[in-house]
């Protein structure tokens, strides 16, 4: 019996450690999931274990090596950004790979700002909010200031999908996707690394780019397999879409956060944007992707608490209730459109947090203001990088697209557009695999990987 062709594909994020084999066609014939117990950093701030992880992968790559009935063809990685692994002379890493929740010292953050052109400037030719330490670069501009012995160990700064690379292939690469992602390292007006970069002797210690949809040939010799520089996990969950979808479309992706990605807006940010926490990601071919950010579903989870709470219900009856039209309908009627500053309150927060529960007639018409309130913010939210573009579609996967009040309402909002629930197993690590589709499968791009369900104003049907 022949052996089934598969690509290895490591997703890692924060909490859960996850790799998968998929076939030819982007099925799942293999996976298997890890949970680290975090360690702490010099300051006693948690992080990532590295030491734990950098085992993981080898340890799963003897696993998968070991079964006879796959063929690994090509092996590549996604994981969480604005994080570094810094490695030294011989290869190993000096220091831990800091939390980008770790604060950040406010008069260091002064000093950078007032030295290149203060926060407004230079946060619109980075396309990057000042987010401290989720901005990646400034976590080496304080090594530098703060630990310059450390810094001096320093050969080599990688992301840490390039890291998970390197673990395998022995070489040191800086992929487009991950320094071009709120890192502050990137200049999108002049295509390039911001001129601090060098100012600050930062590009010495950072690895020469590659084109993202590469591979280069593994350490271990003998193999067969080639391996992705990897990607950041935001960048390859937009694959699946880009690859199957090439009319112009926004995709909401919902979750803690809901993020609506613009692959057609190629606009630089402006103040006000960027004022609402808008932002650019980098797509894997090089080309901008603007970005809005909405902490929706966290307040979703929170708000649910307090109507299952008020009216002694249990919170599960709420995963799938279904869209009462009338009430909708009621609500969308009742909503009116104020002035122009109506827009910037409702993005820091939805009006629901202030409504009285008691005002409400029963749960369900409680729920159903709770998910309009939200909407509410989500059209904001998703007009901010639609505006001026030919956007007439938007997919909506994640947790809220399998909320048919969440996406009956967004219909009735986006009138004028396609609205799409669309589903897919494991988009991030499908997405991975497609980057380098080319140098490991030898069937055509599938078209079929993409489940929708469209939403009109009225009415849904499934395609």
């Amino acid at each position: 019996m022949s052996k089934i062709p598969v690509i290895a594909i490591f997703d890692v994020g924060k909490t859960n450690k996850k790799l998968f084999l998929f076939d030819e066609n982007y099925k799942i014939v293999f996976e298997k999931s890890a949970r680290f117990i975090e360690t702490v950093d010099e300051d006693g701030d948690t992080c990532e274990n590295l030491e734990s992880l950098r085992l993981s992968v080898f340890d799963s790559l003897r696993e998968v090596f070991k079964l006879p009935q796959y063929d690994i063809k090509a092996i590549n990685f996604s994981t969480y950004g604005a994080s570094f692994v810094y490695i030294g002379e011989d290869g190993a890493p000096v220091a831990p790979l800091y939390n980008y929740l770790k604060d950040y010292p406010e008069e260091l953050k002064r000093q950078f700002y007032d030295t290149y052109g203060g926060e407004a400037q230079f946060s619109k030719r980075t396309a990057s909010p000042v987010l401290g330490s989720l901005n990646s670069g400034m976590q080496l501009y304080r090594i530098k200031y703060e630990k310059p012995e450390l810094y001096s160990k320093i050969k080599y700064a990688l992301h840490l999908p390039q890291y998970l690379n390197y673990l395998i292939t022995g070489e040191v690469h800086t992929d487009i996707t991950s320094i071009g992602c709120h890192t502050n390292l990137w200049d999108f007006e002049n295509n390039d690394y911001h001129p601090w970069v060098k100012a600050e002797g930062i590009f010495d210690k950072l690895a020469p780019i590659i084109a993202s949809d590469s591979v280069v040939p593994a350490a271990f010799p003998g193999n067969n397999y080639g391996v992705g520089v990897g990607l950041h996990d935001s960048s390859a969950a937009l694959i699946p879409y880009l690859s199957n979808f090439h009319e112009p479309f926004i995709l909401i992706s919902t979750g803690t956060w809901c993020i609506s990605l613009n692959p057609f807006n190629h606009e630089p940010l402006t103040d006000e944007e960027l004022q609402h926490d808008c932002l650019c990601y980098m797509q894997y071919k090089g080309k901008p992707v603007k970005a809005s950010r909405l902490f929706a579903g966290f307040e979703h989870e929170q708000q649910v608490k307090r109507i299952a709470a008020h009216f002694d219900k249990n919170t599960v009856s709420y995963r799938n209730m279904e869209f009462d039209p009338a009430i909708g309908h009621q609500l969308y009627a009742a909503e009116e459109r104020k002035e122009a500053d109506w827009a910037s309150n409702q993005m820091k927060e939805s009006a629901f947090a202030a409504r009285n529960l008691d005002a409400f007639e029963s749960d369900v018409h409680a729920y159903h203001q709770l998910i309009f309130d939200l909407v509410t913010q989500q059209y904001e939210s998703t007009m901010l990088v639609a505006k001026g573009t030919a956007v007439r579609r938007i997919f909506v996967d994640g947790g809220f697209s399998k909320n048919s009040i969440y996406m009956n309402l967004l219909a009735m909002f986006f009138s004028d557009m396609e609205i799409f629930a669309a589903s897919m197993a494991q988009a991030t690590a499908v997405g991975t695999a497609l980057a380098i589709h080319n140098h490991w499968n030898t069937k055509a791009l599938p078209n079929d990987i993409i489940e929708l369900k469209y939403y009109s104003i009225t009415h849904n049907t499934e395609l």
